[in-house]
């Protein structure tokens, strides 16, 4: 199930890309539907996957984030950008929760799992912003992939005996007991949402001079996402998930301080995102019983690491865009990034303490 839930990840992703690239972008109040977007795709997660830790339905979920996303593309093709955002956005959310509680609940002590799921999202991204780029001629395509998708995950998870049942554990927001309070453990949970910010906020504000030199850098850094998010993973089991996260924020914060030269940059964004499995493996620790609100806590993460964004781009000018605009043009520098990685570090490390055996 993890290697379907990974082919579909990055074909949700996919159209989810390609329809605002195509459908929202460029109408008349496209960074509203834009904004709308990301807040259903990312901050609706947490009382989604809490829903979803309840249904204990998880494939089911997941195939009703498919059929959310194509009923997105479907209004967009009709020309209602406003509505294609929302539902293809809550169908997106939709499926990361159920394919992500799934993932979860089989990964047991495995970080690699969670790496390998989340990762072709990246590439997903890239290959629908190129389509949207090229026309509206891939719809019928992109709407083809979502019902096999939706047909894969069903037959999938009636084979394994998961469609009706997905064997979730008994809800609950408790923190498991241990040695270390339940106080500290959420506080850790809290350190994990910071990174995610941190990680979210950086990939929109990244400014590497060579970008628009280097042939096919934009694949390449996908392809460093891509690969990164999967090494974290596998890392993690092999090294164990401090280690992992003490050598590749280390690395990373060296990585963006050179970040002028191309092969330093890439570096840097590789070891950068191998976080992204070692959170979402620790806040599964902190909510065992919770994992969909977990997972949705971080995406929660990645909507407000969005935001500073999108005001900052927007056309409500006055100080308070000046105010982002600057501090955006600070945090991307060499320094800024590096030290964006140092934060994580301090947080990641004082957090993954907390939680992990």
């Amino acid at each position: 199930m993890t290697g379907i839930y990974a082919l579909v990840h990055m074909a949700v992703d996919l159209s989810c890309a390609f329809l605002v690239y195509t459908y929202v972008l460029g109408g008349e109040q496209w960074y509203l539907w834009l904004l709308l977007y990301n807040f259903c795709a990312f901050a609706l997660q947490m009382p989604i996957g809490a829903a979803a830790d309840r249904l204990d339905r998880n494939s089911c979920v997941a195939v009703g984030g498919c059929a959310g996303v194509l009923a997105g593309l479907l209004l967009g093709i009709a020309g209602f950008p406003a509505g294609a955002a929302v539902v293809a956005g809550i169908g997106n959310a939709c499926f990361h929760v159920g394919g992500g509680i799934d993932v979860l609940n089989h990964s047991e002590r495995r970080a690699a799992p969670l790496g390998i799921f989340v990762a072709p999202g990246a590439l997903g991204i890239f290959l629908g912003t190129m389509f949207g780029r090229a026309g509206t001629e891939a719809a019928v395509w992109i709407g083809g992939l979502l019902i096999l998708s939706a047909v894969v995950i069903r037959a999938a998870a009636g084979r394994e005996k998961l469609w009706l049942s997905s064997g979730n554990a008994p809800f609950s927001f408790s923190v498991p007991s241990s040695s270390v309070s339940s106080g500290r453990t959420l506080m850790a949970a809290a350190c994990f949402l910071a990174a995610v910010i941190l990680r979210s906020y950086s990939g929109m504000i990244q400014n590497f001079p060579w970008k628009e030199t280097l042939a096919g850098s934009g694949f390449i850094l996908a392809g460093a996402v891509v690969l990164g998010k999967m090494a974290g993973g596998v890392l993690a089991d092999k090294w164990g998930i401090q280690r992992t996260a003490f050598r590749s924020m280390c690395a990373a914060a060296v990585g963006f301080l050179c970040l002028v030269y191309p092969a330093a940059g890439i570096l840097a964004v590789f070891f950068w995102n191998m976080s992204m499995p070692l959170t979402l493996w620790a806040v599964s620790k902190v909510f065992p019983g919770a994992k969909g609100f977990g997972f949705g806590l971080l995406t929660f993460g990645l909507f407000v690491g969005f935001c500073p964004a999108w005001l900052g781009g927007s056309s409500v000018g006055g100080p308070v865009q000046s105010g982002i605009r600057f501090m955006a043009g600070n945090a991307s520098s060499p320094v800024g990034m590096a030290l964006m990685a140092v934060v994580s570090l301090l947080l990641l490390g004082w957090g993954l303490k907390q939680v992990a055996e």
